[in-house]
């Protein structure tokens, strides 16, 4: 029994031995980590929307400006002097990139600055077509046009004067 420990333990030690034999060195290897600022996506309006100066006939009606800044009157409005402009939004950001546009889903008021009278904008359209994705960022930068329609009254319902309002066009990344 003497004898079986003794060659059990040689055994054991020639095992150890072997397996140091085979043990490798740690190796290590240099992993390389990348980081890439990009332009910071930004809008800014850079023309007002501007329907120009017009008088309402004894049916009103509505000025359709289109994201060119064409004009076409429907019922009895008469076209004032003066420039009718679409909006224009600079949009900035990593080249190639594309964004989604969404516009007014809901109408937008326009107030007479005097007597608080209102007319109405619907009907929002833009260039590029609002939707996901439809913008593009060719050499990181693209300008948006954005038209609507506005609801004129009789001279009663908007009487002379300055009718102002605000409305958000939303671009979104991708």
């Amino acid at each position: 029994m003497n004898r079986l420990k003794r060659i059990y333990t040689l055994l054991i030690f020639a095992i150890g031995v072997s397996a140091s034999c085979y043990a490798q060195s740690p190796v290590t290897a240099t992993g390389q980590i990348f980081a890439e600022i990009i332009p910071v996506f930004t809008a800014s309006e850079t023309a007002q929307l501007n329907f120009g100066r017009f008088s309402p006939g004894p049916q009103g009606g509505e000025i359709i400006l289109t994201p060119q800044s064409s004009v076409m009157l429907v019922g009895s409005i008469y076209k004032g002097s003066g420039l009718t402009t679409a909006a224009s939004f600079y949009v900035t950001g990593e080249d190639n990139a594309t964004y989604s546009i969404s516009l007014p889903s809901s109408p937008v008021i326009l107030t007479n600055t005097t007597n608080a009278r209102t007319m109405q904008l619907i009907n929002w359209v833009s260039e590029p077509q609002a939707g996901v994705a439809t913008g593009s960022l060719l050499n990181g930068y693209q300008t948006v046009f954005v038209g609507a329609t506005l609801k004129v009254g009789t001279l009663y319902d908007n009487p002379v004067g300055l009718y102002t309002g605000t409305f958000i066009v939303t671009f979104e990344f991708n």
